[in-house]
C-alpha cells in the first residue's frame, strides 16, 4: 500500500527541471542573430533613403514660396517659383482616384468574404484580384488611354490620369480589407445574428467597424502607390509648370510629372526641385497617414 502511494504521488508530482539544453540553446541564438541580421538589412536601406531625401530637399520645403508658388515662368537656373501646382494635382488625383477605389474595394472583399466563398464567381473574381495585382503601371495607363481617350473621345487630363490610378489601387484594397474581415471573430457575427440583427447590418455596424483599423492602413498602403506612380500620367496626362484646378480638361502638374521633368535639368536648380518634391511627397503621403489613423481611433468601437 505504501509502495503504490508512493508511486502515484511520484507520477503526480511534476518533473523537476534540468535546464536548458546546449543545443537548444544554439538554436535560439542563431535564430535570434538571423532575425536581428534581416530587420537591419531592411532597415538599412529605409534609414538611408530617408536620410538623403530629408537631407536634400530640406531647404526647399522650408522656403514658403515653395507652398504656394508654382513654376510658370521660372528659368531652369532659377532657384525660384515652386511645387503649389504640383502639390495641388498630386492631391486631387489622389482623393478622385479614392472616390473611385475605396467603396469598389471594399465591396468586393465584403462580398468574397461575407456572401461569397466557394462559390463560383468568388473564385472567377480572386483570380481576376490577382492578375489586376500584377498589372504594371504602363499598361494601365495605356488601357485607359484606348478606352477613354481613343474609344470614347475624350481628352487626356488629369481625371483620365485617376482612372487609370484606380486600376492599381482596387486590387490593394481589397486584398487587405479582405484580410481584414477574415480575422474578425465570427463569434461577433453570431452574437450579432443571435440577437435578430440582419446580415447586412451586422456587416455595416459590427464586422468593418471591428476592421477598420486595418482596411484604412490598406487605404493608405494603396493610396502611396499611386500617389508616386509616373507612367499613367506620363501616358493619359500631361505636365504643367502652371496653377490648373479643373481636373477634368488640360493639363495639369503633380509632384512625379515634376520630378520627371526636372529630372532632365542639367542645373543645380533641377536637382535642388527634383530632392524637394520628393520629400514633399513623402509628407504628403505621411499627413494622409496620420489623418487616417486619426480617424480610425476616433471611430473604433468602443469596448468599454
Amino acid at each position: 500500500m505504501t509502495t503504490m502511494r508512493s508511486d502515484i504521488n511520484r507520477l503526480a508530482s511534476p518533473p523537476a527541471f534540468q535546464g536548458i539544453s546546449t543545443g537548444r540553446k544554439t538554436k535560439n541564438l542563431v535564430a535570434t542573430t538571423l532575425v536581428g541580421l534581416s530587420f537591419l538589412i531592411a532597415v538599412i536601406p529605409l534609414v538611408w533613403v530617408l536620410y538623403s531625401v530629408l537631407s536634400n530637399g530640406i531647404d526647399a520645403v522650408t522656403s514658403a514660396a515653395w507652398w504656394n508658388n508654382s513654376q510658370k515662368g521660372i528659368r531652369a537656373s532659377s532657384f525660384g517659383g515652386g511645387a503649389y501646382h504640383a502639390i495641388y494635382g498630386t492631391v486631387i488625383q489622389g482623393l478622385i482616384c479614392s472616390v473611385f477605389a475605396v467603396p469598389i474595394g471594399v465591396m468586393v472583399a465584403v462580398y468574397l468574404v461575407e456572401y461569397g466563398p466557394g462559390t463560383k464567381f468568388a473564385k472567377v473574381t480572386t483570380f481576376m484580384v490577382d492578375i489586376l495585382t500584377g498589372v504594371p503601371s504602363i499598361v494601365a495607363g495605356l488601357f485607359v488611354f484606348a478606352v477613354w481617350i481613343v474609344t470614347m473621345g475624350n481628352d487626356r487630363s488629369s481625371f483620365a490620369v485617376a482612372l487609370a490610378l484606380v486600376l492599381l489601387m482596387v486590387p490593394v484594397v481589397i486584398r487587405t480589407t479582405e484580410e481584414m474581415l477574415k480575422i474578425v471573430p465570427n463569434e461577433l457575427r453570431e452574437a450579432s445574428y443571435a440577437l435578430g440583427v440582419p446580415k447586412w447590418k451586422t456587416i455595416v455596424k459590427i464586422v468593418i467597424p471591428t476592421a477598420l483599423s486595418g482596411i484604412i492602413t490598406g487605404i493608405m498602403l494603396g493610396l502611396a502607390r499611386v500617389m508616386g506612380e509616373t507612367a499613367p500620367a506620363l501616358i493619359v496626362g500631361a505636365y504643367a509648370d502652371y496653377n490648373r484646378f479643373n481636373p477634368f480638361s488640360g493639363n495639369m502638374g503633380t509632384l512625379p510629372l515634376f520630378i520627371n521633368e526636372q529630372m532632365g535639368n542639367a542645373e543645380a536648380a533641377g536637382e535642388y526641385r527634383v530632392w524637394g518634391a520628393a520629400l514633399t511627397l513623402v509628407i504628403i503621403i505621411m499627413l494622409f497617414n496620420f489623418g487616417a489613423t486619426l480617424v480610425s481611433r476616433l471611430s473604433a468601437i468602443k469596448t468599454k
